[in-house]
């Protein structure tokens, strides 16, 4: 055999061992990459940041080197010494961290918070006694709260900002705002051409444009959508100026001074630039500087956008004197503000209309911008906080009889509290808008695509609300929100209002809703909201069955509506056709007016129909012209049918919703609680559980009639015996557990504190079961992140198991049994030791009693100093190594792995090396 296949080489770098450079096998990898050099490995180790070997997963082993000298225990001065510089060590970093939290956490926001009552004092004196004011200690921790509200508003703006500016560069600007540019040699001749199709189309050969459609005929497939993308070049809210062609060239070149910047430094300043090192994180002082800059900027955002457009607002009001007005609305400052933005928007269009005549470029695109930041802060108001309060405060006007309320009492509750009042209008509203807007998508999976024509469509990739708040002009989107309002009102009073005056006139008895904050149940409310919280809730929202139930209900209600009406081609497409790409009118099949049919162009013509453009959106990389259907005779009559039926459908199934679950959580919470009143979240709650494991129980059953009577009985065999676990393990781990952990830390905790000792404790398992329920999720949740141990490695394993794979001799021998056994030693032996051994010994009554009621608690302090004797005896034995290794140690050296023993070997080879 030669040499060279004899002799052993390593695996990075191919070379050989010598008696300077050994070979060493650390893992378990065999042949050619056995061996490996020390210096190599280390090296591979620092590049990859890993421990072990990425082939055998084998963890590599290094024995410590110490030097000839140390001795066999360390002499005490240098355990002092080590101590005294671990102390000094921790005390400076404790400094340093206090410092910066004490800039972060106090500096920052005190001075912005005493920055913002000083503008806003409208005094000359509160800017004299401003340094005075920063040093006051006087509502310390209040201003710091304050301060830190007001630091998040400010950084919020600063961010919205910066996204707003690439919005614009990127999505790019309006048309009345952006600078008159040459045409593209490719583009001349053609200024007003739509740009439907992709950038691919740039490329493909020019297609002759079809004519422009003709006004809608009567048999076209649907009307004209309102929301077109407007032509801004006829855009009524601002009026341009053609310049001349040199103020054009100076105007683009303006307009491109933004775009001018180092790319090279900002990248080179942001790899610098860290979390760690902005906070001072990292030991440095370079935080300082930036708390400077971020005070700095606070104080300027608090100027220009707080105390600015106020008192612009507060001027216009008091001089308009609407002041009692805006003082009665509670909401003084909020709305003054608002009101300025207004003026200061007006004043902006004004002054871009005065720039644009005197052809003022770079002032022109300057007040433009500034006029698109302030358009886009109002709309996001209106969008996000004006609309879903006037739908909260419509969902509570609509409903006041179903909680038999009043406006007088409405308007109390808003007087004493306006700020909780209109804060829960405004989240009722939000979770209206959101279901809405989810019903919508649900909608929008069944339906053929361009029935919701009117909707956007907000699953779209190209959709950017910001976009459109930026491009189009303030009439769309007044008008937009005038239909929202009017859509969104018109659903709460089909759906709420007409439905509780039909209960009120069918079941008189039924309504008002029990609201009441107060219970005479002889159940603990803690016990319901928790059985709420965890139980039903998490099956309600957790489950995906509901939105498919949902979804099949609306696919069932609407072929049974197509059918009836013959619009099954309108609502669900006709994808049987053998022509797929020719729209099917009433009398023929020619296309309607101005539409041509070019499969070949994917770009159809501005007004070439209804769902073309919203097609192109819809169907990406699919045919643009739209899904064609069948138009029956008398169309718009059976759309008002298909509407009609709809309002009828909406009307019953509220009805269903708003009696259904509450009966008969009533008659079900009535057989535990009486004839005692309770809340209806409870009732309501238990209501729609049940109905939902009927409905579940139902659908399950029928996906398994096709399968025969022999599969049902295997298959009810198998639930019947999983449910039969699934009970027992509910009641060893979500009964029992809790109910001990729940006593022991009513024992523990709860009793000592809150008992004397001449009082007799009273114990109440419900209230125990559910603190207990609240404690063992909390235990839970703190074991699955913290370190692996057998409890944590028993519960991932129950968890990955779940219910139909659940192994119950698993759970009862890994977690029941030994998490009970503890909780039992935990409550008997405290008992055991205070009523049996202590009066043995022969002690008082009193005596007794104090040991009674306090050994629990002594005990837990015995455990507790316990563990922290153990932890401090561990840091000491780590802080003694790291003493011993800081003084004495010279290297490390590899160690070889032991294939026959299966451990690594300590015996360190012939030519030990050091680092």
């Amino acid at each position: 055999m030669d040499t060279a296949e004899e002799a052993d080489i390593c695996r990075v770098c191919r070379s050989e061992g010598t008696p300077d450079k050994p070979l060493y096998h650390p893992c378990v990898c065999t042949g050619s990459i056995k061996f490996i050099h020390q210096e190599c490995l280390v090296q591979w180790l620092k590049h990859s940041r890993k421990e072990y070997c990425e082939l055998c997963k084998h963890r590599f082993a290094f024995t410590p080197i110490y030097s000839p000298d140390m001795p066999s225990r360390l002499p005490i001065q240098d355990i002092c010494a080590g101590l005294l510089t671990s102390v000094g060590t921790a005390i400076r970093y404790w400094f340093h961290y206090t410092l910066v939290a004490f800039a972060w956490l106090g500096v920052v926001p005190l001075t912005a918070c005493r920055i913002y009552k000083c503008l806003f004092t409208g005094s000359v004196s509160s800017l004299l006694t401003l340094p005075l004011d920063m040093l006051s200690t006087e509502n310390l921790l209040a201003d710091c709260l304050q301060g830190c509200f007001v630091v998040t508003c400010t950084l919020c703006a600063f961010i919205s900002l910066v996204w707003l500016r690439e919005q614009i560069v990127h999505g790019g600007a309006p048309q009345w705002l952006e600078q008159h540019q040459p045409p593209p040699p490719n583009a001349a001749g053609q200024p007003n051409e739509a740009q439907v199709a992709g950038q691919g189309a740039a490329d493909e050969p020019p297609v002759a444009q079809p004519a422009p459609a003709d006004p809608p005929a009567q048999n076209e497939a649907e009307p004209e959508p309102p929301d077109v993308p407007p032509d801004h070049g006829d855009d009524p809210e601002l009026e341009e100026e053609e310049g001349a062609a040199a103020e054009d060239a100076d105007a683009n070149n303006g307009a491109q001074d933004d775009m001018n910047w180092n790319a090279l430094e900002w990248d080179r300043a942001a790899e610098e630039l860290t979390w760690e090192r902005m906070l001072g994180l990292d030991g440095s002082l370079v935080f300082l500087e930036h708390v400077f800059w971020v005070v700095s900027l606070n104080t300027l955002f608090i100027l220009v956008f707080a105390f600015c457009p106020y008192h612009i607002g507060h001027f216009s009001v008091v001089g308009l004197g609407f002041e009692e007005y805006v003082q009665a609305s509670h909401f003084e400052g909020l709305i003054t503000t608002i009101v300025g933005y207004i003026l200061l928007a007006m004043t902006l269009i004004l002054c871009h209309g005065l720039a644009a005549l005197v052809r003022f470029q770079r002032s022109r695109r300057l007040l433009g911008v500034c006029y698109i930041v302030v358009k886009v802060s109002l709309l996001v108001v209106v969008e996000i906080g004006v609309f879903p309060l006037i739908c909260g405060w419509w969902l509570d006007i609509c409903s006041l009889e179903m909680f038999d309320a009043s406006l007088k009492d409405r308007e109390l509750s808003f007087k004493s509290a306006p700020g909780t009042t209109m804060f829960l209008h405004w989240l009722v509203g939000m979770v209206y808008v959101f279901y809405f807007a989810s019903f919508i998508l649900l909608l929008r999976e069944v339906l053929r695509p361009g029935v919701l024509w009117f909707l956007r469509n907000l699953n779209d990739p190209d959709f950017n609300p910001v976009q459109e708040m930026i491009h189009l002009p303030i009439y769309r989107h007044l008008r937009r929100f005038i239909l929202s309002v009017v859509v969104f009102g018109s659903i709460v009073l089909l759906m709420l209002w007409l439905p509780i005056r039909l209960i009120k006139l069918l079941l008189p008895t039924f309504l008002p809703y029990n609201v009441m904050l107060y219970s005479d149940a002889p159940v603990s409310e803690l016990s319901l909201e928790l059985l709420l919280l965890q139980v039903v809730l998490p099956a309600l929202l957790e489950q995906g069955h509901t939105r498919q139930w949902l979804k099949g209900l609306v696919r069932a209600w609407t072929v049974s509506a197509g059918y009836l009406l013959d619009l099954h081609s309108y609502l669900l497409g006709e994808q049987e056709d053998n022509d797929a790409n020719q729209p099917v009118n009433n009398n023929n099949n020619n296309p309607p007016p101005g539409h041509h049919n070019n499969n070949n162009n994917p770009a159809p013509a501005v007004g070439e129909g209804l769902h073309a453009a919203h097609q192109a959106i819809l169907q990406q990389g699919g045919p643009v012209g739209f899904q064609p259907y069948h138009r029956p005779l008398r169309f718009p009559f059976r759309i008002v049918l298909l509407i009609a039926f709809m309002c009828i459908t909406l009307l019953v199934a509220s009805l269903v919703c708003l009696t259904l679950p509450v009966f008969t959580g009533r008659w079900l919470m009535s057989f535990w609680t009486g004839n005692s009143k309770i809340h209806e979240l409870y009732t309501a709650a238990c209501g729609l559980y049940v109905c939902w494991l009927s409905i579940r129980g139902v659908t399950v059953l029928l996906a398994w009639m096709p399968q025969g009577r022999t599969v049902i009985m295997l298959k009810v065999q198998e639930w019947t015996l999983m449910i039969l676990k699934t009970l027992v393990v509910a009641l060893l781990v979500a009964g029992v557990i809790p109910l001990l952990l729940g006593l022991l830390f009513e024992l523990v905790i709860v009793a000592p504190l809150r008992v004397p000792l001449d009082q007799t404790p009273l114990f109440y398992p419900w209230q125990d079961w559910a603190l207990g329920v609240l404690h063992a999720k909390i235990i839970a949740a703190i074991t699955l992140m913290g370190p692996q141990w057998w409890l944590k490695t028993v519960i991932e394993q129950v968890y990955a198991n779940g219910i139909r794979n659940i192994d119950l001799q698993f759970i009862i021998r890994k977690l029941a049994a030994p998490v009970i056994s503890v909780l039992l030693l935990s409550l008997c032996v405290p008992y055991v030791i205070a009523a049996g051994v202590v009066p043995a010994v022969g002690v008082t009554p009193e005596m007794e009693i104090l040991m009674q009621r306090r050994i629990y608690p002594f005990l837990l302090m015995v455990v507790s100093l316990i563990g922290i004797l153990s932890f401090q005896i561990r840091q000491f034995k780590r802080l003694y190594e790291h003493i011993k290794n800081d003084k004495y140690l010279v290297g490390q050296r590899l160690v070889n792995y032991e294939r026959k023993s299966g451990r690594t070997s300590s015996v360190p080879p012939s030519n030990p090396v050091a680092e």
